[in-house]
This record gives C-alpha cells, structure tokens and sequence, in this order.
C-alpha cells in the first residue's frame, strides 16, 4: 500500500501555475482561495481551531516526517488534548500502540507486536520521532489502517467526485504496468474494485480520526499522519470526514521548493509546508540503514517474497516475486513473523561493501542468491 500511495500523490499533483512570489523554502502558502504567504503563527492557530488535522507525507520522506513532528509540536501547544493517528499501523496493532504510548513496550516489541515489517514496509526510524513524541507526551495513538477483511466492517463511504476517479483511473493505469486504456469488462471490474480499494481506506482513516474528534474547536484535537494521495484536493480523507458529519477539517501538505511550486493551487489544500531544497546533486534521502527492496509475507515455510522492487538490490541480485527465502548467511531461516524479522535485521546490519547470501525456493527447485551491498562512497 505504501508504494500507492506514493503513485497517487504524484498523480494527484496536477500541473499549475507557479506561484513564485508564494514559492520560498521554509514559508508556509495559504490554499484557500488566493495563493499566498502566511505567518507560521496564523497557519497553525487557525488548524488548532479545527476538529481533525490532516498532515500530508510521502511514506519515505524524511524531510516530511521532520515537518509532521514540528507541527505536531506546534499544535500540541495550541491544543494539548490531541490525539494522533497513524495510517502505518493497522486496527489490530491498537493495543500493542496503547501499551506503547503507556511506555510498557520497547519500540523493537512495539514493531513486532504491530507486525510492522509485514504490513507497512517503510524504515520504521521514519516514524519512530512521531511515535516517541505520543509516548512522552501521553498523547493517545490511534491505529487507523485496516485490512481487506475489516473493511467489510466499515460504514458505506461517500461516492468518489469525477476529479477523484479520474486521478484513480490513472493511478490504476500505471499501476497495472502503463498508461494503456483498460480493455473491457474485465478491466473494468478490477478498476471498480481498485477504487473500493481506495474508499475503504480514505473511509477507515475517516472513521478512526473521527471518533474521538471534538466538536466545533473543542475537546480532542484529531490529527492524522497520512499519505498525500489521501489528502489532495479534499477528494479522499476530508471528503468521508465531512460525511462523517466532522465539518471543521484542516489539511496541511508538505511541498519541496522550487520543485513542487506549480502544485501551488488553490483548493489543494489548505496550506502547504515549503521544504527547503536539496543541495545540489544529492539524491532523494533514503534514511537509515540498507534496504532490500522487497515485500515480505512470512509463513510456515519460509518467508515469501510478495512484491520485488524495480531497481533495487533484490532485483539486481535476481530475486523473484514469489521466491521463498528459506536459508539466510548458511543458515535456515525461522518460519513465521520471526523469520521475517530476522531476514530484515540482517539486511539493514550488514556492512557496506559486503555479500549476503540467500537461498531461495522457486518453484520445485532451490536457488542460490548473492545480494551485494554497495560499497559506502
């Protein structure tokens, strides 16, 4: 999921005009109407007005998950009884996420009570400053995300706007591997179920922040830590807020300048973050230590891989989707959540410069991999 969403927020940043006298790093822009610079001050003291605040990331942008902290900080000034939400972890992780924040759980038990590794997929060091600041500061955690067997449990979300189903066409388009139109009844249905897809996710972040928002500016402040693709144009989470009958929604979104200058439109949002630019010639961050490149589903035999990412180490190293991991550095891997764990820890310890070697189960054979690590520059 966390891969669509990053496919949705980049096909939701319409192109527009640039709006270079709003455009300058570290400023926040109203959204509202006229495109325009605002105090820091008068952005955040209109949100802690609301019931619900909705802050906007790409999954494995750090700069994003610094912006979400300092506005949270912010915030929590303004309206110390919050709550925060967090798309990363499902229903099931809430009592796992309760004891967390009660400070009964080391964040390595809370990860692996909340299956992290299997259902998110994103370096949780990421999101690990936002989930310390709810444990110091005694705020409750909501686990907003659900699975396809809890959507069934959801109440019947509000029907998506044209603009809305539009932007899902192409998200579902590229998704399937082009821009290619789909081709008939068979494609059609499966684009049908793509946006339930989608609605039950907007629809259960909704749900969840709504619950235990306050009314009319006072009580709970809600606010939700949630992918953009969710957010833009109101279409997604603030569009099943306000059929949830929570009126009083505030949406922030972080943006890179001069980069993201043209997605500077009105209706956007209600106001966006200006990150500063990278220096010259660095690549997007990729915080933390090695990743993989792949999406894990443990089980009694092994650990599958579910989805293998273009490009990565896995790739190059000749990992498959549906390959097996079953023997890690010579020796065999546990079964289960376990054996998940450890294939991920290995990963992100090993030196740069070094070899991994995997053995894989494909089909009725066994295979022999050899993941290299780059060397450090």
């Amino acid at each position: 999921m966390a891969r669509l969403c990053v496919l949705l927020a980049a096909l939701m940043a319409a192109p527009g005009a640039a709006h270079g006298q709003a455009c300058e790093p570290a400023t926040w822009v109203r959204l509202e109407g006229a495109v325009a610079a605002a105090p820091a001050r008068e952005v955040l003291a209109e949100m802690a007005k609301r019931d619900v605040v909705l802050l906007g990331e790409t999954h494995d942008e750090a700069d994003d998950h610094r912006w979400q902290l300092h506005t949270l900080a912010a915030l929590h000034v303004l309206r110390p009884d919050m709550a925060i939400g967090f798309e990363a972890l499902p229903r099931a992780a809430q009592p796992a996420l309760e004891r967390w924040v009660r400070g009964e759980l080391a964040f390595e038990q809370l990860l692996e009570q909340a299956k992290w590794r299997e259902v998110w997929n994103v370096d949780p060091e990421l999101y690990r400053p936002l989930l310390e600041f709810a444990r110091l500061h005694a705020v409750p955690a909501l686990a907003l995300n659900v699975g396809k067997a809890e959507r069934a449990t959801l109440s019947r979300p509000a029907p998506p706007p044209p603009a809305y189903l539009e932007v899902l066409r192409r998200a579902f388009r590229a998704h399937r591997g082009g821009n290619r139109r789909e081709g008939g009844a068979e494609d059609e249905k499966a684009f049908e179920a793509f946006v339930r897809a989608q609605q039950g996710w907007d629809r259960a972040f909704a749900e969840g922040l709504a619950a235990r928002a306050g009314r009319g500016g006072k009580g709970t402040l809600a606010v939700g830590i949630i992918g953009s693709g969710h957010l833009r144009d109101g279409h997604g989470v603030a569009l099943q807020l306000r059929d949830l009958g929570i009126e009083r929604v505030g949406t922030l979104l972080p943006l890179r300048a001069p980069e993201d200058c043209g997605e500077l439109n009105p209706g956007l949002a209600d106001a966006a973050f200006l990150l500063p630019p990278r220096p010259a010639g660095e690549k997007r961050e990729q915080p933390g230590k090695p990743r993989l490149g792949v999406q894990l589903k443990p089980g009694d035999d092994g650990v599958r891989l579910v989805a293998v990412t273009e490009g990565s180490l896995a790739e190059r190293a000749g990992l498959r989707k549906g390959d097996i991991v079953v023997s890690l550095a010579g020796r065999r891997l546990e079964s289960g959540a376990a054996g998940a764990a450890r294939l991920v820890e290995a990963v992100r310890e090993q030196p740069a410069g070094t070899w991994l070697p995997l053995q894989v189960r494909r089909g009725d054979g066994v295979v022999d991999i050899v993941v290299r690590f780059p060397a450090a520059e």
